[in-house]
């Protein structure tokens, strides 16, 4: 069968088109390495990766992820096999996968994103909570200072006051460490990163792991369902509240987790497509 990158795919990673070019190619030559059966490509999919719903010879169903470089599927798949399936989908550790992750298979169709807001945050906290350990001792995880450095370079360049107010938040939280908390973090954890699962109800999958403070993991938690919060005239009362909510239930300073949701929010919105990033900024603009 053919493994064209569904649209989705292509069009977040349209500037990657030699790594695109070659993906069918790729995900052959994954699939014969590892004697899989595929049963179908998931739509629409991530924007990073393409994932497919295949066997193992036992005919055991699984999930084969295959990602470009530029997503680093070697840190993802050291997370993965640290959290060794507790909160998050087990890595099968298949032999000559290469960059390739083989997971345990999930229903993809299935988020939190499908249940009531207050079930789903309660459902994401309990997730989220069991994430946050020791990383390992000789681990290649960037820092959550390393990674806002990095794209508190590019807010810099921007004359605007939210970037202003972003980098200002961002300077205030790296001078002062709080607890000086040093866990491995999902690094993107949301509702839809969170899928029904067979051996317990929910799991997390797609973490971009990074090794820092809970406040920090929270922050795009906060922000999920941002288009029924815009389209509320409650919605920044709502938004603050959550802040304070989920804070109070996870024991994270709420001032903290504050400041990086509006760090969190406005960097994502000066880099998103025009829609996304009109609600990131909305969002932040509450805050």
């Amino acid at each position: 069968m053919g493994f064209e990158a569904p649209r989705r795919l292509a069009r977040a990673l349209g500037e990657s088109g030699t790594w695109l070019g070659r993906l069918p190619a790729i995900t052959e030559e994954t699939v014969a390495r590892l004697g899989l059966e595929v049963e179908r490509v998931t739509e629409p999919g991530g924007r990073s990766s393409l994932v497919l719903l295949v066997r193992l010879p036992d005919a055991t169903p699984a999930a084969l992820k295959i990602a470009p470089p530029s997503a680093s599927p070697a840190l993802e798949r050291a997370a993965l096999r640290h959290w060794n399936g507790w909160g998050a989908v087990r890595e099968l550790g298949a032999p000559g996968a290469g960059d390739a992750l083989l997971l345990e298979r999930l229903h993809p169709e299935v988020s939190l994103r499908s249940l009531p807001e207050a079930k789903a945050l309660l459902e994401a906290a309990g997730i989220v909570r069991r994430l946050w350990v020791e990383p390992p001792a000789d681990h290649g995880f960037e820092t959550v200072a390393e990674r806002t450095a990095r794209q508190a370079r590019a807010l810099r360049e921007l004359d605007d006051p939210l970037a202003s107010a972003a980098l200002d938040a961002r300077e205030e939280l790296i001078a002062d460490p709080g607890q000086g908390e040093a866990l491995l973090l999902h690094g993107c954890f949301r509702q839809g990163k969170v899928l029904a699962a067979d051996r317990v109800p929910w799991l997390t999958v797609g973490p971009d792991p990074l090794v820092g403070e809970r406040a920090y993991d929270l922050a795009r938690l906060v922000r999920d369902r941002v288009e029924d919060l815009i389209a509320a005239a409650s919605g920044p009362s709502v938004a603050r509240r959550r802040v304070n909510k989920l804070a109070d239930s996870l024991e994270v300073d709420p001032e903290r987790l504050r400041k990086w949701a509006l760090f969190r929010a406005v960097e994502s919105g000066m880099r998103a497509p025009a829609r996304q990033a009109e609600s990131s900024l909305e969002f932040a603009s509450w805050l």
